[in-house]
């Protein structure tokens, strides 16, 4: 059965409450400075409704498998985005999923007239490290902005253009 990719509603914020809660419990990466906690977990949809804020799901029969969004980094400076709340629950990994995803989000960062996009993570998820790797993010000495995230341990950053994007 085939899965498809489009901007979030209403209807998905507990699909993807549930995904980014077994995704980050799987990787051990629960508790404070952890986005497990971010108050917009449980409201993603509303969370991302704002100017320059997309997320999109992905979704197969029905049922939410994943997600990423775009918005601005939060104390960051202007033109920088933030990749955030990329996540895919395990039976839709290997599929493609993360890589088109990636995609979506960075063309839409572009056509907003973004000029870079920061990403936090985990060493331990190292097959998402490659997905961003792969699309060109390089790895940054340490955060930036104010996401609240203090116990993510790798951080990126990424020059869009249109050949990345």
């Amino acid at each position: 059965m085939e899965q498809t990719i489009r901007p979030i509603e209403a209807a998905d914020n507990l699909g993807m409450a549930s995904v980014i809660r077994e995704v980050m419990t799987e990787f051990g990466a629960v508790g404070e400075g952890f986005s497990i906690e971010d108050p917009e977990v449980d409201g993603m949809f509303e969370a991302y409704a704002g100017e320059g804020h997309c997320f999109n799901v992905v979704v197969r029969a029905g049922r939410v498998l994943g997600g990423a969004g775009v918005a601005p980094l939060q104390g960051g400076v202007a033109g920088v985005c933030e990749l955030r709340k990329m996540y895919v629950a395990g039976e839709a990994r290997g599929l493609g999923v993360g890589r088109d995803l990636m995609k979506l989000c960075l063309r839409q960062a572009f056509e907003l007239g973004i000029e870079r996009c920061y990403l936090e993570t985990l060493g331990s998820m190292g097959r998402a490290r490659k997905l961003y790797q792969g699309f060109g993010f390089q790895d940054i000495p340490g955060p930036l902005g104010d996401t609240g995230h203090g116990g993510r341990d790798k951080w990126m950053m990424l020059e869009l253009k249109p050949s990345n994007a």
